[in-house]
């Protein structure tokens, strides 16, 4: 009896924990999202107001005014650019400032329709939310070194292409010329050689410097609890991550270190730095408020170079602006000697369950072409893996069925002596060779793996947009179909009328037809376990697969896919074994009413 308590609790207990994590992910987070993004959208309005009245807002303490803002079109326009054009990135590099500043993913669309537009990494700065990248040098007194406002020339090239590099210079008058080849491979990496040549009289100290700049973190960033996004990097030898509210709040951090990397990530983009790896660096991620918007930068500065009068020096820097795809962050980890870059993508503390089963979900997309295929097979290897276990744990609750009318003559018999009645109960236990905690088991063990592949869904850039088949075309994504338009059977969105959009809008109320059929299976294999002696728990029991139906609803498909699958999985492995063990279970009995003859148990 009490062993029995001991496993309801337990199961009770993972069944609560994995409410309230769904509630704070789902409930909590989007609720404290959309307050946040009102708090942005009124202080942009104010800027706003402030702008066409003339009237100036009173400057916080250290704040800067930040620049004005005007469109992407009318940004990229007040600089002289040379295009980019590559199998993997369009966009152009700035002449003012040799910034590269305005840049597009190709083969990476913002959303799943093919006809819509590619996703922007970088922007020029004026526009909203600019994004770019600078390179340059840094001295002490010397007039004239190129700044955000040097107009650079171009001597070499006209479009930056793979096997064609663009070759840029100026100089500062004082007898220093400054000349910048900037290259670009088929994907996502730059790569930025400075020379600067002394032509004057006497020697000159300079040190190079990059930096990655984003003025203003769009409303849909820095929310997602289980995504980083914000500063990161591989410096002085570890992972270097700020989220934005903490990057923020803490003002940054100072790093020094021997090559490494450093930049910014969102979910699934990566803008770095990646300075020579025998180059000693100063690091540092910074804050600086502006009334327009804060500005944060990751930037480095590396040792100072002597240059003596006729001699010059060069520094190579080289900037990845794109996709983090783990194959390619590994190729470059390997050819350019480029310090775990492929930490970049948000593998989380439990990474030794997340990054083992995405290479088993690659290795398998590569043999057959689709992750919702892959997803169906990492179920079934699952299963196998713990298959002993499982089997163990199924049939010990089979037993348990089986022998319930026995526990209830035993708990009849000995009511009025509780002690008595446990010492039975056991007794009956032993001579069935029944032990009642392995039947939690199943469960716990699917915990880490539920959690890996939550993971691996929300933040590899390989299952954004990924297609299943039919109406699944992003296994990341929730579920599209709900039952509020018949599962796209009516023209219409009622989610889109208000008032009635408000509700249906909720995560909770996201009824897709994947949640469904996962709401069924879990009710099947809950109904093939044993009663529970508690006539609460008996309830609660019974009302786990409604309530779980519309935790599970918002979460991405491809999770829905495993979970459903598994559960059928466990239905078969639960049927054949009641049907060895001749138990009555669900589906003999749905069998039975659907055709109207008994079916044998045996």
């Amino acid at each position: 009896m009490q062993e029995n308590n001991n496993r309801n609790t337990i199961i009770f207990v993972v069944s609560a924990v994995l409410i309230l994590i769904a509630y704070q992910f789902f409930v909590l987070d989007p609720a404290a999202k959309k307050r946040s993004a009102e708090a942005a959208r009124q202080k942009a309005a104010a800027a706003e107001v402030q702008a066409a009245s003339g009237v100036a807002a009173p400057s916080a303490p250290g704040a800067k005014p930040g620049p004005v803002v005007v469109s992407r079109q009318d940004a990229a326009a007040a600089s002289a650019r040379a295009p980019i054009a590559t199998p993997a990135l369009t966009g152009s590099v700035s002449l003012r400032g040799a910034r590269i500043d305005d840049l597009f993913l190709n083969n990476y669309r913002v959303a799943v329709a093919k006809n819509s537009p590619p996703v922007e990494l970088l922007r020029p700065e004026g526009a909203k939310h600019a994004f770019f990248a600078e390179f340059g040098w840094t001295g002490a007194n010397l007039p004239g070194l190129p700044n955000a406002e040097t107009v650079w020339q171009v001597v070499e090239g006209s479009t930056l292409a793979p096997g064609k590099p663009l070759v840029l210079r100026t100089s500062n008058g004082e007898g220093l010329t400054f000349t910048r080849k900037i290259e670009v491979d088929d994907k996502f990496m730059f790569t930025v050689t400075d020379t600067v040549a002394n032509t004057g009289a006497g020697s000159v100290t300079l040190a190079p410097y990059a930096s990655v700049q984003r003025q203003g973190v769009p409303a849909d960033l820095g929310r997602n609890q289980i995504v980083h996004e914000g500063a990161i990097g591989w410096l002085g030898g570890e992972l270097r991550q700020l989220k934005y509210a903490k990057w923020l709040k803490e003002g940054g951090l100072n790093v020094s270190s021997v090559g490494g990397w450093t930049g910014i990530t969102d979910k699934y983009w990566l803008t770095a730095l990646i300075p020579d790896q025998k180059e000693h660096i100063q690091s540092q991620y910074r804050v600086t408020k502006s009334l327009a918007a804060d500005i944060y930068e990751a930037n480095y500065v590396g040792r100072p170079h002597i240059i003596p009068a006729g001699k010059q020096v060069t520094e190579v820097t080289r900037l990845f602006a794109g996709a983090k795809t783990v194959p390619l962050l590994k190729e470059y980890e390997t050819k350019l000697g480029v310090p775990h870059l492929d930490m970049a993508v948000d593998w989380g503390n439990f990474w030794f369950i997340t990054r083992p089963m995405f290479m088993f979900l690659d290795f398998i997309f590569q043999k057959v072409g689709n992750f919702g295929i892959a997803i169906l097979l990492l179920t079934v290897a699952v299963k196998l893996i713990f298959f002993p276990l499982a089997n163990k744990s199924y049939e010990s609750l089979t037993k348990m069925k089986k022998v319930q009318p026995q526990v209830e003559a035993l708990r009849a018999k000995f009511k009025e002596d509780p002690a008595k009645q446990q010492q039975e109960l056991m007794a009956l236990y032993q001579r069935e060779k029944i032990n009642p905690l392995t039947g939690c088991l199943p469960m716990l063990v699917q915990i880490p793996v539920f959690y890996g592949l939550y993971k691996v869904l929300t933040v590899t850039i390989e299952m954004r947009h990924a297609p299943f088949f039919g109406w699944i075309q992003d296994l990341s994504a929730k579920d599209p179909l709900t039952i509020w338009n018949l599962f796209g059977l009516i023209p219409y969105n009622p989610a889109n009328v208000p008032v009635i959009g408000a509700v249906l809008n909720s995560d909770l109320l996201h009824l897709g037809p994947m949640a469904l059929l996962y709401g069924v299976t879990m009710y099947l294999s809950t109904a093939m376990n044993p009663p529970q002696p508690d006539p609460v728990q008996q309830k609660i029991f019974q009302f786990m697969p409604i309530m779980f139906t519309f935790i599970m609803a918002p979460f991405a498909v491809g999770l829905l896919i495993y979970w459903t699958w598994s559960n059928v999985l466990t239905i078969l492995q639960q049927y054949v074994i009641m049907r060895r063990f001749k138990v009555d279970n669900p589906i003999d009995q749905i069998i039975a009413k659907v055709t109207g003859k008994p079916r044998e148990v045996g």
